[in-house]
């Protein structure tokens, strides 16, 4: 957990504003609570554990994103599993964590092991990943990427 929030603690942000904080959520009765504040939330209600970001007033939500990424990737590095889900309900998800006003629950990331194993040994997810050649263009939008086929 401590190395997971450390990835975000260490995340980029907005003129290194550090915008967020980080509220962890290990008793499932507080994330069963939160989940009601979205929809979709049922890798919350699920999770081992979840860390919701909260941004002080006035921060962007591409920092949150960053800080999210950097802890997903970390819980990936690590063999744990990670899911974003965002909560539609603010003053729901002010509420339930107790978050001061003007202050924004950007998202919870929720972790843990699916069915009890590694999630590096699970593969690709399911309906895979478009191919790089599909997603990257050179020099203007639809032009192919010459650098395709393990080049650069």
């Amino acid at each position: 957990m401590r190395k997971i929030l450390e990835a975000g603690r260490a995340s980029g942000s907005s003129k290194n504003t550090q915008p967020w904080r980080f509220v962890i959520l290990p008793e499932r009765n507080t994330r069963m609570e939160l989940a009601s504040c979205g929809k979709f939330t049922e890798p919350l209600r699920n999770a081992s554990w979840a860390v919701a970001i909260v941004l002080l007033p006035g921060a962007h939500g591409f920092d949150a994103g960053r800080a999210a990424q950097n802890m997903m990737l970390a819980a990936w590095s690590l063999g744990v599993a990670s899911c974003p889900v965002f909560l539609h309900d603010q003053d729901c998800a002010r509420r339930v964590l107790k978050v001061p006003p003007g202050h924004t629950v950007a998202a919870a990331i929720c972790f843990g092991f699916p069915a009890g194993r590694d999630p590096r040994a699970l593969g690709v997810m399911p309906g895979g990943r478009r191919p790089l050649e599909e997603l990257v263009f050179e020099g203007e939008f639809g032009r192919t990427w010459r650098g395709g086929a393990g080049k650069g």
